[in-house]
């Protein structure tokens, strides 16, 4: 694993790419493996690298908090796509949990007698429709966003590309236009879908104005539940 050298375009690029379909190095919040990983970079990414750019700046808003974010760092090759900066060691170790990964976790075996395999396909089939059973009621919401450049010479299709970048666990983007302001400017208007629970316009407003080469401002224009 690893993103060879972040302080080489090759490593920013790599990360980039990382990141094109992640908020984070690894889950769902920040945590040490954002740390580590941004402590290794001397500068923030170029625009044009807009996934790790986003992402660089929004955990630079961690910067007192950095003690305090879940986990425990590990050293930076721990990080990253497989294929860039493995080891032999690595590999290996890879294998070994690809192996683990073939377990039965039931714990079966050839020689279990069949009183045994019947008793585990009953607790299965039970759980299974258990499970199909209990209602999942997931409370969303659509969003109409309205994003405002700095000028009439900002990129706008830029823009939307930084916009469109953010990617997060209960977020879906729809349906764009670009909308006259006056004086020859135009706003983005976005539309997206998000899960009450998991996304809110807070952090929506923190990632897309962290995109501050672009993005002057960004207000909701509509909300609406689901």
């Amino acid at each position: 694993m690893g993103f060879g050298d972040l302080k080489a375009p090759s490593g920013l690029k790599a990360l980039n790419d990382f990141l094109s379909d992640r908020s984070y190095i690894e889950g769902h919040v920040p945590s040490q493996a954002d740390v580590a990983v941004f402590e290794a970079i001397t500068a923030p990414p170029p625009a044009d690298l807009c996934h790790a750019l986003r992402w660089f700046n929004h955990i630079k808003s961690y910067q007192n908090q950095k003690s305090s974010l879940p986990g425990v760092k590990q050293p930076l090759g721990q990080y990253g796509p497989a294929g860039v900066g493995d080891t032999t060691a690595a590999v290996a170790e890879k294998a070994d949990d690809d192996d683990d990964d073939d377990l039965d976790l039931f714990g079966s075996d050839e020689e279990e007698d069949a009183e045994t395999a019947r008793l585990k396909e009953e607790r299965v089939a039970a759980y299974a429709a258990k499970k199909a059973n209990k209602p999942t009621l997931i409370a969303k919401s659509s969003i109409l966003l309205d994003v405002k450049p700095w000028d009439d010479e900002t990129d706008m299709a830029k823009l939307e590309e930084c916009v469109r970048s953010i990617q997060m666990d209960g977020l879906v983007w729809g349906q764009s236009k670009l909308v006259p302001v006056g004086y020859g400017i135009k706003k983005l208007q976005i539309n997206c879908v998000v899960e009450d629970d998991k996304v809110g316009t807070d952090i929506l407003e923190e990632h897309i104005t962290a995109f501050e080469d672009f993005v002057q401002s960004m207000d909701v224009a509509a909300f609406n539940k689901i």
